[in-house]
């Protein structure tokens, strides 16, 4: 029988461990699972010049428009995406900078459009698309008026136009300003290539700006359709794309990593503090009572903290006198003073003052109040004797 009551507090302890170690790979799973919904999930942030973006540096207010005006807009979020929507019929792409295309393929992706519109350009598509075309400084952000016979550019008559291009051989060029322009524009037959800082004038926040908005709706509404493509790392041509961290490293490292973190588990495991009931030691030396009492009392005297001292006096008192009045242990320290009062017939004021609320700001305020406390004590013990020798 004893044998059997012995193993059972095990089997109890070995139970309660593995839950807790059950419940802790629950948990991380449940962070990571949430932490993988935050990141891949529909909460993931759009990129600036994103057509579905509502923020401050998204486009999605032009998109609205354009549809509205008839034009069908086609978001492409990778190359193969964009040439098929291309393929349909003429239309209109609009080409972010695109720094994982090698020149062949940004010839090639531009040539399947009958406009195209540069909305990030860089030197590289501006040198590739527009004829030797280049960057050329910052316009400051003040309206700037069109001063050409493009017909997109004077409709808009003015436009914060951002970064400024130095056109090249045949490029035809508005908004200029400190030497360079804010629009560049090249035709060859009925297709076109045109560059305008799409930050300064397409963005959701800088569109109703000025002339923007008729700016944006003339060079993005040269046709009824509209190919948007947000370029992919994935884009990039076989062997053109920069190595990756995993490429460069040893095939060794990976594995060794991986054999390291688990190395860290076991440890952790085997090291940690184990899940179960607490046990007692027993101690090397036996500390008498009064040893213990004494230094805390020399810790309260140098710290001199006497209301500190007091609240202990006075939680043990009520804990003494509850006993003797047969309060219950969780009685209040104001229910333990009215209880007195009542049994004392004293003035319940005076009774919860001592038990409760008078603070000693000195040593002789501390002896003091303690003198109360116990003769309010033997009070009590006096008057639960009598009633007991009555009875």
């Amino acid at each position: 029988m004893s044998a059997v009551a012995t193993v059972a507090p095990r089997a109890r302890a070995r139970a309660r461990g593995a839950l807790g170690w059950i419940a802790l790979v629950a948990g991380l799973m449940l962070v990571s699972l949430i932490g993988g919904l935050f990141v891949y999930g529909g909460y993931a942030q759009r990129g600036i010049l994103d057509p579905e973006s509502a923020g401050p540096d998204g486009t999605r207010a032009v998109v609205r428009v354009l549809e509205q005006r008839g034009v069908t807009v086609s978001i492409a979020r990778d190359r193969a995406a964009a040439e098929r929507a291309l393929g349909r019929g003429d239309a209109t792409l609009v080409l972010p900078d695109a720094p994982m295309l090698s020149d062949d393929a940004l010839r090639e992706v531009a040539k399947r459009a009958r406009h195209v519109v540069l909305i990030d350009p860089r030197t590289r598509s501006l040198d590739v698309l527009l004829n030797g075309s280049s960057l050329g400084g910052y316009a400051p952000d003040t309206a700037v008026d069109a001063a050409c016979d493009v017909s997109v550019a004077a409709n808009a008559r003015t436009a914060r136009v951002g970064s400024l291009f130095l056109p090249g051989d045949g490029v035809r060029a508005c908004f200029g300003s400190d030497g360079g322009y804010g629009l560049l524009t090249a035709a060859e037959g009925d297709r076109s290539v045109t560059a305008v800082d799409g930050l300064a004038t397409l963005t959701n926040a800088t569109l109703p700006l000025d002339g923007n908005a008729a700016l944006a709706l003339g060079v993005l509404g040269q046709s009824e359709r509209l190919v948007w493509y947000v370029p992919s790392p994935a884009d990039a041509d076989p062997g053109t794309a920069a190595p990756t961290l995993s490429d460069l490293t040893p095939p060794w490292v990976t594995p060794a990593i991986a054999l390291l973190l688990l190395s860290a588990v076991v440890a952790a495991v085997w090291r940690g503090r184990r899940f179960g009931p607490l046990v007692t030691e027993r101690l090397p030396v036996t500390v008498r009572a009064n040893e213990t009492t004494e230094g805390r009392a020399r810790l309260y005297t140098a710290s001199g903290d006497a209301a500190h001292a007091l609240d202990e006096l006075r939680r043990a008192t009520r804990a003494r006198i509850g006993r003797l009045l047969g309060l219950a242990p969780r009685t209040s320290p104001g229910d333990t003073a009215d209880a007195v009062a009542e049994r004392l017939g004293a003035d319940r004021a005076r009774v919860r003052a001592i038990l409760v609320d008078d603070r000693p700001s000195t040593d002789r305020d501390l002896v003091a109040a303690a003198d109360r406390l116990r003769d309010l004590e033997a009070s009590v013990r006096a008057a639960v004797r009598t009633e007991g020798t009555l009875r």
